[in-house]
């Protein structure tokens, strides 16, 4: 939090792939000596660190996003978080989503059920897409996405992709989407808190979520109470 808003230096990645600042760097350091040291004989999967595929020959990977949501970091907004996850044989196992200038704890562990600040939180019981709050940006709106017409349910936005799954899984909202390929590390805390919630998350095509890939992106994320993630896959058109 000492780093937060425009203290904080900030460049650019490489091929565009957005904004780092010394935080992530920071934050990552501390996440992988804390961590590695705790279980060292586990894999290693984060934003901030380049990729080795040594990974992939471990039962147990740490996927980590220090800083979810980096762009609302440097603007000094609220809405950033730590994303942590451990996955084993490609199931996520454990999660955690801490939002820091909000006091936000998600978690969750397999059979656990999650929780928010230590409370057990639901998703949503809506089915029907009409009466649906969803979180997506707008280029997911597009009609090329759709089977027929665009859906019309309201439509709200968090730059956080760990946020957003964590929203849904307290019930706030009832669903989120993102039809671009999405990094393991942005969804795999947020997708097992989901589902411990009682929600169904999976990816565009409503195939199951594996994670620990050799090439670390999914194919996009569809999350929401059971019943209206459902009605969602239905109505998106085929990829």
């Amino acid at each position: 939090m000492g780093f937060a808003g425009s203290s904080a230096r900030t460049w650019d990645k490489a091929d565009g792939a957005g904004p780092v600042t010394e935080a992530d760097l920071a934050v990552n350091d501390l996440l992988h000596d804390t961590l590695r040291a705790a279980r060292p004989s586990y894999g290693w999967l984060s934003e901030e660190t380049e990729d080795s595929h040594a990974r992939l020959d471990e039962e147990h990977v740490f996927i980590i996003d220090p800083i979810d949501g980096t762009r609302s970091f440097v603007e000094g907004t609220r809405t950033w978080a730590h994303a942590i996850a451990v996955a084993e044989r490609g199931r996520i196992t454990a999660a955690v989503v801490y939002l820091p200038m909000m006091d936000k704890l998600y978690a969750a562990a397999t059979g656990g059920g999650a929780t928010l600040n230590g409370k057990p939180i639901r998703a949503s019981a809506v089915s029907a897409l009409a009466d649906a709050c969803v979180l997506a940006a707008r280029p997911a709106m597009e009609p090329q996405h759709w089977r027929d017409t665009t859906p019309d349910f309201k439509r709200a936005y968090r730059p956080s992709l760990a946020y957003r799954l964590g929203l849904v899984a307290e019930g706030r909202f009832d669903a989120m989407l993102t039809l671009r390929p999405s990094w393991e590390w942005d969804i795999a805390a947020g997708a097992l808190i989901v589902s411990e919630a009682g929600g169904a998350c999976t990816d565009r095509a409503g195939a199951d979520l594996h994670f620990n890939n050799a090439d670390p992106r999914l194919n996009g994320v569809v999350a929401g109470g059971a019943q209206v993630q459902a009605a969602m896959l239905a109505s998106l058109a085929p990829t």
